[in-house]
Order: structure tokens, then sequence, then C-alpha cells
């Protein structure tokens, strides 16, 4: 597809040597630069992410959790599971007699240990090449000095500040005079600095043991919850298997449970079987087939995934042939089901970013505190704000989800890769929240049903459920296609605002060359060199 210069808009990018493409522009720039000093894919990554942390602290951070797909130029594909526990002493049966039907998404019962800190010391230390310090120091200095907060980063941060001036160090480190920094303003942490050159020094004990791990376990117990330094020291990270599924010739990668990418291989699948990404892309039956299947993918989701060791049903079968025909047999192609059981819409705040490097290494690369500013609980000293990923906990007795000490939740951040004949083809993710299964399937169809390039998959508008479950359509999906959906049995209304932000790197092996598209809700662009 050739895209029409008079219109809003812009064009992939391609180039040879390295690509990246993160949600922020000087998180681009920092992997860029690791690039051309000769580091690898994996040590561009981290140098992103760790500016991320500074540059878009409602989104992710070191008090948060990390997930990474992995391709190695000769083939290997590795999944990286960085995320971190409940405290061991944490217990359903108290928060239910304190009168709790669900995890409060602010405050100390929603914090779990983080993970990504973890993480990255584990990716580095299998794949990385430049020395752990060095792919902190944009970060550092950004933490010390200060950025220019931009224009997403501070509509967002606007939004969270009555609730940032309820905790004494999220008020202290991420509020100027009470309140939000605006665009333009120049904003810094130099605590969170401080507490970055530990790790860049020291590595994860330097975060996880001594002074910053007991400030963190004390100002969570301060607050009535349970994290402990014995929790904190024992975090790890798991390398695990990917799981996959087959869509339009290709092999999709996600990670596995506690993770929710198989909320998007059972969506693919589907689609795949309802003959999707043969309709027109702006089409109402379109739409309508691709909600209609991530509504019975989420609310599979929503009774069955887990922790690994607690799910009932193995991911094989859920991603089975049978599995997928009883589903599409709930599909009606004119007509909403009114039955199917209505998906929860988790917090959306994450970080996803991709980098390729010169030998064709993917990375593939995604961290979250998961609400803004996560559990809105940042330590007074070394400004780590900790995620509240332990919502995504059920409380609900016997369900697999349900809150148990030492146990992951259900996790909603979720990098994916494309494979063809065993090599990465694209390295791609949807972050989001809720949306990410949706925005993966839709994302990918838009590039392998539709020929669009990187830039134009991401730009293409999107559907999705509100908290009320009816739809909110973006400014871009034509009047006719919402009239023929309202005649299908939706509710639709305007979307209050965009649904997700992704990035995209295509391997194009027969020109030698790597194409990229970030997208335009989030303040990010793609960039090689």
């Amino acid at each position: 597809m050739t895209r029409r210069f008079d219109r809003p808009g812009r064009s992939p990018v391609i180039a040879e040597n390295g690509m990246a493409a993160t949600s922020h522009p000087l998180a681009t720039a920092s992997a860029l630069a690791v690039l051309r000093e000769g580091g690898n894919a994996v040590d561009a990554a981290l140098a992103a992410s760790a500016t991320l942390v500074v540059v878009e602290p409602h989104m992710t951070g070191i008090g948060g959790d990390c997930f990474v797909i992995l391709a190695e130029p000769g083939g290997g594909v590795h999944g990286l599971n960085g995320s971190g526990r409940a405290p061991a002493a944490a217990d359903p049966a108290r928060l239910r007699a304190m009168g709790l039907r669900a995890i409060p998404e602010i405050g100390p019962h929603a914090v779990t240990v983080p993970g990504a800190v973890k993480a990255w010391e584990t990716l580095h230390a299998r794949f990385g090449t430049l020395p752990f310090e060095r792919l902190f120091a944009d970060a550092i200095r950004y933490a010390e000095e200060g950025y220019a907060v931009h224009a997403r980063v501070a509509a967002d941060w606007a939004k969270l500040a009555q609730e940032l001036a309820a905790d004494e160090g999220a008020a202290r480190h991420f509020l100027i005079d009470g309140k939000a920094p605006g665009i333009g303003v120049r904003h810094a942490v130099p605590a969170l600095g401080a507490t970055l050159r530990q790790i860049a020094r020291h590595g994860a004990k330097g975060f996880y043991e001594g002074e910053i791990g007991a400030e963190m376990a004390a100002t969570v117990q301060a607050k009535g919850g349970t994290l402990s330094e014995a929790d904190l020291a024992a975090v790890g990270a798991d390398w695990v298997e990917p799981i996959s599924t087959r869509y339009a010739g290709h092999d999709i990668l996600e990670i596995p449970p506690n993770g929710q990418g198989i909320t998007a291989l059972i969506l693919l699948n589907l689609m795949r079987r309802l003959g999707t990404g043969r309709l027109a892309p702006d089409s109402a039956e379109r739409y309508h087939l691709e909600i209609e299947a991530a509504r019975l993918a989420y609310s599979v989701r929503d009774h069955m995934v887990a922790d690994p060791a607690a799910m009932r049903v193995k991911p094989e079968v859920l991603l089975g042939e049978a599995y997928t025909e009883a589903l599409v047999r709930k599909i009606d192609p004119a007509r909403r089901n009114p039955d199917i059981a209505p998906p929860k819409a988790p917090a959306s705040d994450t970080v996803y970013l991709t980098v390729v490097d010169r030998e064709r290494r993917a990375v593939s690369f995604i961290n979250s505190v998961y609400d803004g500013f996560g559990s809105k609980i940042v330590t007074p000293k070394s400004a780590i704000a900790l995620q509240n990923r332990g919502a995504c906990f059920s409380l609900e007795e016997g369900h697999p989800n349900e809150l148990r000490p030492g146990k992951q939740p259900m996790h909603t951040i979720i990098p994916a890769m494309a494979m063809k004949d065993g090599r990465p083809v694209v390295s791609f993710g949807v972050m989001g929240g809720a949306y990410q299964p949706m925005g993966h399937a839709h994302v990918f169809s838009n590039l392998a049903d539709h020929g669009m390039d990187p830039q134009e998959a991401l730009d293409h508008a999107r559907l999705f459920w509100g908290d009320d479950h009816a739809l909110e359509a973006e400014a871009g999906i034509p009047a006719d296609t919402r009239t023929a959906l309202a005649a299908k049995g939706h509710a639709v209304r305007d979307a209050a605002k965009p649904h997700g932000g992704g990035q995209v790197i295509v391997i194009d092996e027969k020109n030698g060359f790597l194409i990229a598209g970030s997208d335009p809700r989030k303040d990010g662009l793609a960039l090689g060199w």
C-alpha cells in the first residue's frame, strides 16, 4: 500500500545496520547510540528501557516487571519471564475479611515483588556484550540533570496528580509544587538517578538487598502491606519456552502463562478459522468478527489463565483445534452474542520497545508498573514507584488466579515475535493493558492479511470495549462502519482515548533491510542506521 502524502501520517523507517522503535524519542536515541557503539540488540533494548524508566515514569519503572522474547541470528528463540511474585505473607482470607471483593489498584495490597531489574540482569548476563554499567548512562543523566516532558506523557501524568499527592514519596519526586509537570517542562529525579547508579554498579543485588531493598519493604509495610526484604532477596527471572500458533504462514510467538499472550493466540486461531483476513480492513464485518472472537478469548483468559502451577487446563488444550472449533460455534457473523461472559478491562500503563541489530538478533521487550505510577506508592529516599501488579489477582476463593503466597499473578504485558521458516521476520508488540492481545492480533493481521507496512499497520483505527462493554471507536473508523456495527447489536461510541500503542520492526530478508514503525498514539519513533 502507498500512503497519501497529502494527509497526516509518516512513512516507515528503513535502514540496514540496526533499528530501534520505542515509545519515546530519548529512549530510541539511547538504543541507537548503543547499536552504533557496537552493542547488540540486547544492550540497546536495556539502555532504552532504562531511559524510559526516567522519561515515562508513570508507564514503566524499576519497581515493575519485564517480559522478553529474543530471537538469535542462528534461529534460537528464548523467552524471559521477569514477573515478580506475591509476598510470602500474602493472605487472601485476610483481605476478604476486610470486606474486599477485589484487590484495590491503589495501595500496599497490590504491591508484588518487582521483577524487572532481575530480568534485565539475567538477560544481559546471557546475551549482552557491552558493560552493564554503560547501559544506564543516559538514564542516569536524564534523572540527575532533567529532561523535557513530552506531550503524551504530560497528558497522562496530569490525570494522576491528585493520587500522587496522597503519597509522600510520589509527591516529593513526581510532582512540582503539587502539580504534574507540563509539556516541555524540565523534570529531574536525582534520587532515582542515585538508585540507577547503584544498579549499574552492583547489579540486581544493589537493588533488592541492602539499603534500597530495606526501604522498599519498610515503605510497603508502613502502609499495611506484607512485602518483606526476604521476598525481594528471593526474586527470580525465568527462561521459558514461548508458545505459538500458526497464522497467515507465520508462527506467532508469545510468552506462556502467567502472561495473557495465550489470549492473543486464541484470538488469532479464531480469526484464522473465521477468515477475517479476507474481509476489507475497514469493514464492519471485520471489526465485528474480531471483537466477537476477542470477547471469547478474553473470557477464557479471565476464567483460566494464571500462574502455570495453578492452571487447570494446559495451554496446548486451549490452543488446540477442538477448543477453537468449540469457541467458533459461539460466534454469529450477523449478530453480537449477548451470552459471552463480559471480559474484565485491566489497567494499561506499559512501555513496549523492539530492537533488531546488524546480525538480525531481534529483541521484543516490554516493561511495566501496571497502572499509572503503579500502586501510587513511591519510596521516599530511592524514588521507586512500586507496581500494583497484585491487582491482577482474584480474591474469588478457589479461582485459578486467586492470590496466594509466592504466586505470580495473571499478567497483561506481552511481547510478540513472528517467525517464518524458523527465522524472525517481525518483532512487535502493542501496549495498553487489556487491549494488548487484541492489538497483537489486529496489527499483525494488518501486516500479514492486508499488506500494510509497519507504520500503516500501527496507524490503522482501533476498536475495543470500555468498562461498560460498549465498543469505543477511534476517530478513523468510518461512520458507515459504526452504523453497521450498531445494526449487529453493538453499542458504539467515540473512544475517550486511543487504544494502546505499539512498535513493529519487519526484517526484510529479500532486500536486506529493516522496516519499522512507531505508534502515533504515543510520543515515540523508530530510528535506524
